[in-house]
């Protein structure tokens, strides 16, 4: 494996200036691995450095895995990307639009127009919404004593949608139902079924909802960007959840991801083994929100996020279950590459043009933090600095 003195900089002057706690990034070809480095430390109330084999929270990195499982129960026709989801799960059988509050407090609903699919909730435009960048859910589960996702408390998708589906993107629990699909068709917990369907064949042995012994030895902690600089802060998923989220419920590894980002590239293909078929891999990195834009993600909670609007005044599109950019990016990431990220400043991306894909590691609140996102640049930056012309697109 080539290691890159420019990457090392990038991250370790990143550290050194007490930007981010600590970071582990790697990025490959879809044939060698070229880059793979850690720094910092893994909690900044110990003494432990980061290692390449540290456990992170992936937070929404958990989503496209999740979305990939589903798509092998589609091959195999259990799923149907357009038929009516409510068949399979039926609480979506006939979803309730919030409309607004009437004036003592009560949720206005009525019944949503048209039928939910599994490619809305793929594609974050069944109507479903995160709290974090909707004020109104916030209001609905205040009033309605419903819990937050991150519970994994069943009760916590028991919510109304936020539009008709179909009609918009907005980022929401939509991946937490197809993880339930996932369940429903396989007949399998979803933490068994990806272990025998996406870890096993990919080699992805750190990976999982529930934090091992072995992970936990390696595990990074949370922590906080706030006014007097960076705090660590307590935080771990339930262990011994009511349902495995599969919007967002897996910890694990930054080589373990690359793996998995690498079967995407090498269209579908790892170890021996054809994980997804190669034209389900096209489906998967194609527009499937056709006319829709993906929108900037106004936040209703600033400490867990900022505003997100990645690339702002550039088209973006969704995939299965991808952001997709439409015009090369100052860093060199090609028109068409997937990606996607986690709550706290875990980031990846596939750029099938160029053959290459990245993954990068931080562990810390609120989302979108712009020294991480300026760590990240950096890094994808120096990724393409070091293909050289030798792999530069036709």
């Amino acid at each position: 494996m080539s290691q890159s003195p420019d990457i090392d900089q990038v991250l370790r002057r990143a550290v050194d200036s007490g930007d981010i706690p600590g970071v582990v990034a790697t990025a490959a070809t879809g044939s060698d691995v070229i880059y793979e480095g850690a720094f910092g430390k893994r909690d900044l109330s110990k003494p432990q450095p980061m290692t390449t084999d540290s456990v992170f929270w992936i937070a929404s990195m958990t989503k496209a895995v999740t979305s990939a499982a589903a798509m092998q129960l589609v091959e195999q026709g259990k799923l149907s990307l357009d038929g009516p989801i409510g068949k399979v799960l039926p609480d979506l059988a006939q979803p309730q639009v919030l409309e607004g509050f009437a004036a003592d407090g009560t949720p206005q609903l009525r019944p949503a127009k048209g039928t939910m699919t599994l490619r809305q909730l793929m594609t974050h435009t069944a109507g479903f919404c995160y709290e974090i960048w909707n004020g109104q859910m916030g209001i609905y589960q205040e009033k309605t004593g419903t819990p937050g996702v991150t519970t994994c408390k069943n009760a916590a998708l028991k919510t109304p949608i936020m539009a008709d589906p179909g009609t918009r993107w907005e980022y929401g629990t939509n991946i937490d139902f197809v993880g339930k699909a996932v369940e429903a068709a396989s007949g399998q917990k979803l933490d068994a079924y990806l272990r025998d369907h996406m870890f096993a064949p990919l080699g992805m042995t750190d990976t999982a909802f529930r934090i091992s012994a072995a992970m936990r030895e390696r595990l990074v902690g949370m922590h906080a960007r706030t006014p007097d600089g960076l705090v660590p802060i307590p935080f771990e998923l339930e262990q011994e959840p009511e349902f495995h989220m599969g919007g967002g419920g897996l910890y694990g590894t930054a080589r373990d991801y690359l793996a998995f980002t690498r079967m995407i590239l090498n269209k579908g293909r790892a170890n021996g083994h054809q994980v997804l078929k190669p034209e389900t891999v096209a489906l998967m990195s194609q527009n499937s929100i056709g006319d829709l834009e993906v929108t900037k993600m106004t936040t209703a909670a600033p400490p867990l996020s900022n505003d997100v609007d990645l690339y702002p005044g550039m088209p973006k599109k969704w995939g299965l279950s991808f952001l997709i950019n439409t015009a090369t990016t100052p860093e060199g990431r090609s028109a068409g590459s997937l990606a996607w990220a986690g709550l706290a400043n875990t980031y990846y991306w596939i750029d099938p043009v160029r053959d290459v894909a990245g993954v990068i590691l931080m562990q810390l609140l609120p989302f979108a933090d712009a020294k991480c996102l300026q760590t990240f640049a950096g890094f994808e930056r120096g990724v393409y600095d070091g293909l050289g012309s030798g792999q530069r697109a036709a």
